[in-house]
């Protein structure tokens, strides 16, 4: 009795609000579906690092992500998803935006991160036969007002979930506190983003680096035309201590690559401008490469990368688990506030270092393409890309059986 009452209290409150219609942005894609509700502020880039994976594990997968109304961030831009990544807001709590949300959507399975639970969606999204996920549960999650006041509706939320997941002992205890069976909650590592393993042909690779004959080469990734003197100016400086050292230089707009081949000459680098077909000889210096599909066979030929638009662009940087996951040490610069969180975990395991200059960056360099250097920051951010390995594949094969128990019954 006392849990219908709390949920018929609250249904009463959630029908007074205004019923704003509930208008998505973009139409539903073909295909499975999966919906992610990223219900904690701040830890947008995990999530986004679960969805890629997520599409990766399952062709032409979708994959949906929900903010709340204040959070709100584009999508990743990637070309190697399959399927389409959506962000959207969250809709209100009212009946009306709720049903309109979910005809629209029409999910296959949701993940819902964190807590913060909003009681009409999930008890709708459930008795529309939709598989719940509760993962990386903490405290903070579930000590709001309701959550004190209305424990009984928690509870009975919880229950809704075929499995919850809680990133802490105090996650556990605080579930159970709300009524939910300790056998009924699985802890795991946090949700952590992991970076994902770009692609590149064998065949590639392996030519590459035939041509390379073991020289020292360092790799100057998604940089801005204004950071071409500096990186040119370091390679300058590092080309003082190794001789045939080789600098593989991206630049991050297209537009920009006459731009950067012109400067590299005009500073009296021998240049080898790549395009997949010649190769660069024993006296090139400088290659300068514009497409962003070889960036994981730079990664893995480069033992330092240093990840440019992120000492004088205001871009935000890059994602440095993408150099990360392949093996090569990370330099970058300040202004990388996008994935500021990325670089601090790097940073703090002994993988990534600040530059602020080019003497700075050129004595980085140096001192990195020392075989032994370079490995100790390569073995340090495989430590911290693979931190939260175990979580991702466990709500990969949470999701994978559920979306095949839906094709099974169809």
């Amino acid at each position: 009795m006392t849990r219908s009452l709390g949920l018929t209290a609250y249904r009463a409150l959630a029908r007074r609000g205004e019923a704003h219609d509930y208008a998505p942005t973009v139409a539903r894609p073909s295909g499975e579906l999966v919906w992610i509700h990223a219900a904690e502020a701040g830890n947008m880039i995990a999530v986004q690092d679960l969805a890629t994976r997520l599409c990766a594990n399952r062709v032409d997968l979708n994959v949906l992500i929900t903010v709340t109304e204040d959070a709100f961030v584009a999508p990743p831009q990637s070309a190697s998803l399959e399927g389409e990544l959506i962000v959207e807001r969250i809709p209100t709590e009212h009946p009306k935006s709720v049903a309109a949300f979910l005809d629209h959507w029409q999910p296959g399975a949701c993940i819902w991160i964190w807590g913060a639970l909003r009681p009409n969606l999930i008890l709708e999204t459930a008795n529309r036969g939709c598989p719940l996920f509760l993962i990386d549960a903490d405290t903070k999650g579930f000590d709001g007002r309701r959550d004190r006041w209305l424990p009984d509706l928690t509870r009975d939320l919880l229950t809704r979930f075929s499995a919850v997941l809680t990133r802490s002992d105090a996650g556990l205890r605080r579930l159970a506190q709300l009524g939910l069976p300790r056998t009924d909650i699985e802890v795991t590592s946090p949700l952590l983003a992991g970076g994902q393993a770009l692609q590149c042909a064998d065949s590639d690779l392996a030519e590459l680096s035939a041509a390379l004959g073991g020289r020292p080469v360092w790799f100057a990734a998604q940089t801005s035309l204004a950071e071409v003197p500096i990186v040119l100016t370091a390679h300058r400086q590092a080309l003082r201590l190794s001789h045939r050292l080789l600098l593989i230089l991206h630049p991050a707009d297209p537009i920009d690559v006459d731009a950067t081949v012109d400067q590299a000459m005009s500073r009296d680098f021998n240049v080898n401008h790549w395009n997949g077909v010649t190769p660069p000889d024993d006296s090139t210096q400088v290659m300068i490469a514009d497409d962003t599909a070889d960036l994981g066979l730079f990664y893995r030929v480069a033992p330092v990368s240093f990840l440019g638009s992120s000492l004088l662009s205001d871009k935000g940087g890059f994602d440095p688990f993408e150099a990360a996951a392949l093996g090569s040490a990370v330099l970058y610069g300040p202004k990388v506030r996008r994935f500021m969180p990325s670089y601090t975990r790097l940073a703090a395991a002994g993988a990534a270092r600040i530059v602020n200059d080019a003497d700075a960056l050129g004595t980085a360099v140096s001192r990195l393409i020392a075989p032994d250097q370079a490995a100790a920051m390569a073995h340090a951010g495989w430590d911290v890309i693979s931190q939260g390995a175990a979580l991702t594949d466990r709500v990969i094969d949470l999701v994978q059986d559920a979306l095949d128990d839906h094709v099974g019954q169809l």
